[in-house]
Parts: C-alpha cells; structure tokens; sequence
C-alpha cells in the first residue's frame, strides 16, 4: 500500500478520480473500504494518512488502528460522526466541507417536499394510479395565503430556503438561530425569535441546523405540540434534531398536516422507523444535498483538505482546534 494511502468510509460516489488527481502528486493511493466491511480491520491493512468519510462513524478504535493518520475529512458539513476530542488528543486535523454549492441543492429539496407534501402528491399519485379521481375535498389542503415560514438554524441552506421560500408566496420569515446577527436578519426580512415562538407561529417548519449536544431533539414533544394542527414539518438537515417517535405520533394523530424528512436518527433508515408508517409524509434518501456539480465541487473541496495536510499546512475548514 502506498505510504500515502487515503482511505474512503462508506463510498457512495461513482469513482474517486477527482480526489486521484488533486493528490496524485504525493504518489497518493486512494482505497474505498465497502460498506459491509469492517472499518478497524479495513484501515490497519491501509494504514492510511488520511481518511475521508460520509456518514459511517470514526471513532476512536478506528483512529487507534492507524498510527500514520494525520487528517478525517468529512465529505459534507455535520462532524457529529467523528471522535473530534480523540483526534484532538492525537494531533489528527478533522476538517468538513461546508463550501461545495449545495445550499442550492439542499433548499430545492426542502421547497420539493414542502409542495409534495401540502399538494399531497404523492398521494395523489398513489390513488390515481389505483383508479380513483376526484378526491381533492376528502383529504383537505390548506391555503397558506400570507403564511409563516420558521427556520430552525439559518446559514447559508437557511438563507437560500428563506429565498425560495418568499418566491412561493410566504410573507413572513422567522428563524432561531444563536449565531444569525441582527444585521444580516433585518437585511433579509426574517424576524429573531426564541424556539417555542418559532414552533407556535410557523405554518412550515424547516431544519437547517448542525447536530450537536445543544440542538439534538431541538424539535421535541413537548415543541412538537406547540405546532398548528396545519403546519409542516421538513426536515433536511439532521436526522437527531427531531424526535422521531414524537413527531410520528403528531402525524398520526392528525394533530399537524404533514412532514417531509430527508434525514433520520438511524441511516439507512431502520425498517420500523416510525414515520415510514405516517399519513401526508414524504421521504428521500439523505439525498437534499445532491447533483452532479454538487458531488464535483464536494470531491474536489475534501481532496483538497488533505492536500493542504500533507503540503504541512492546515485544513481550511479545521474543526477540532488545538
């Protein structure tokens, strides 16, 4: 193997050839361990320099096995999966990608199942296909003339759902989100509120906020209660910023209209997840972020970390600071 082996977790891409290129000159080999191998005895054969990643964990048993490692790019912007105290302690650099384009690809897939779900496409769909017609007042929809849009974290994807968002009519934008400034709110038209506010106003309800110890189950029972029996529910941020359990029992209660959720607590989706059970819900595969230009500049931005490593520099986008 080579001495500058990079390693790929949980491949998903249909080659590697961009990443090739921006190292090949380091006599870099890049190795994709499959899905259904496992990962510690994978990367103690590969002893890699660095390794890149998706969505499977890095833990501190895989980190152990790779005594060469010096860099874990995450391929995306959540680093919820990576021991970022262990890599700390090793000297290891743990960067993200959060600069790939794909706030276009991740709000378009928000406003795609927010129209899915409050048109009831898929539904419709379903029983046009099986021979009925004429259903529309049998399962009401309702207007959302004038209606409130609530977003949960606005960063860049916030700010481009909030965009799209006022094109579909929504006249009012509000958002929580510690680390949005007054300033830039005001610019955009979008009101600073606390949480519970949010939850109590919003007809819809989208997530676009960072997983961590402060915001998992942001979306809980007890929020989840404060919603209008009208609202919708997106969710194509992070899987653990929702109770799941709670928000399915909200659905089938009919006590809100719908959902639509991109992301979940466990991925692959466990088959007795409770939403794939839930009236008016659309789901998708973990796959907002994606488009061929969006699996380019991904591929390209994460290579490039590494490559500021092994020229002696710094992750641009460095996460786990000492």
């Amino acid at each position: 193997m080579s001495k500058n082996a990079v390693a790929v977790l949980e491949p998903g891409y249909a080659n590697y050839k961009t990443e090739e290129a921006v190292l090949e000159h380091h006599g870099t080999a890049v190795v994709a361990v499959k899905e259904q191998d496992d990962a510690v005895s994978s990367l103690k054969d590969i002893n890699p320099v660095a390794v890149m990643v998706r969505e499977r964990t890095v833990s501190a048993a895989e980190m152990e096995t790779c005594p060469n490692l010096k860099v874990i790019v995450r391929y995306g912007v959540g680093v919820d999966n990576i021991d970022l105290d262990y890599a700390r302690g090793r000297g290891i650099y743990v960067a993200n990608v959060p600069n790939y384009g794909a706030e276009i690809e991740v709000s378009e897939h928000a406003v795609a199942l927010y129209l899915a779900v409050q048109r009831r496409i898929v539904q419709r769909d379903r029983d046009v296909r099986n021979g009925q017609w004429g259903i529309g007042e049998a399962e009401p929809i309702p207007g959302r003339f004038n209606a409130v849009l609530g977003l949960i974290g606005c960063g860049r994807i916030g700010l481009e759902a909030a965009h799209k968002f006022k094109a579909l009519g929504f006249k009012y934008i509000l958002a929580f989100d510690p680390f949005l400034d007054s300033a830039t709110a005001e610019e955009e038209g979008i009101e600073l509120v606390d949480i519970d506010t949010l939850c109590a106003k919003a007809d819809v309800i989208t997530l676009h906020a960072p997983l961590n110890d402060h915001t998992r189950h942001i979306l809980n029972r007890d929020r989840i209660d404060l919603l209008k029996p009208s609202s919708i529910v997106v969710n194509v941020s992070r899987g653990g910023l929702v109770d799941e359990q709670a928000l399915a029992d909200a659905l089938n209660d009919g006590r809100i209209f719908g959902a639509g959720i991109d992301v979940f607590e466990q991925e692959p989706i466990a088959s007795d997840n409770p939403l794939l059970q839930c009236s008016n819900t659309v789901i998708s595969d973990h796959t907002a972020w994606y488009s061929e230009r969006s699996v380019g500049v991904l591929q390209h931005n994460a290579a490039m970390e590494i490559n500021r490593v092994l020229q002696g520099g710094v992750p641009q986008n460095w996460v786990n600071k000492w």
